[in-house]
């Protein structure tokens, strides 16, 4: 079983993983919509997830629960590793279908070190040390890790 997976992989999955598109191209393991949940992949299969130049694509009111999703099918411990163009770049605004500009402060929502985690509390996540790294006229590169929910008793 393949325990890598490439989120909105298109033509282009890394090698190694398994991916998954709205797209049914060559290479796409899975053709399914990412924007309706739950995806069907089992829970806690994969140890490292990518998403390169998707994020940006997703419907703004659907962000955490697509953070959710990525964070359901990860093992505790495992890693997502994002690649997005930078809001309000040159890069961003080419693509008439980008409509979600993701800043190197939006992922502080999802680690629950960070005050604006209390926000909306979704699944939690570790933003790895070094990261996000960012330009502001080009991409912002982020890797998280999934980690327990703590259970409020």
């Amino acid at each position: 079983m393949n325990n890598k997976l490439d989120i909105a992989c298109g033509g282009n999955k890394q090698e190694g993983f398994f991916g998954i598109d709205i797209r049914p191209l060559p290479g796409v393991d899975l053709v399914h919509d990412l924007e309706k949940f739950p995806w069907p992949l089992g829970s806690d299969r994969f140890v490292i997830a990518v998403a390169s130049h998707y994020i940006e694509h997703i419907k703004p009111w659907l962000s955490i629960d697509f953070m959710n999703e990525v964070w359901r099918v990860l093992q505790v411990g495992g890693t997502f590793a994002a690649a997005t163009p930078y809001p309000g770049s040159r890069g961003f605004w080419q693509d008439p279908t980008h409509c979600n500009g993701w800043s190197e402060v939006t992922f502080q929502y999802f680690d629950p070190e960070y005050p604006l985690y209390q926000i909306y509390k979704p699944k939690p996540w570790k933003i790895k040390k070094g990261f996000p790294v960012w330009q502001p006229m080009g991409n912002l590169e982020v890797i998280l890790e999934k980690i327990e929910e703590v259970k409020n008793v």
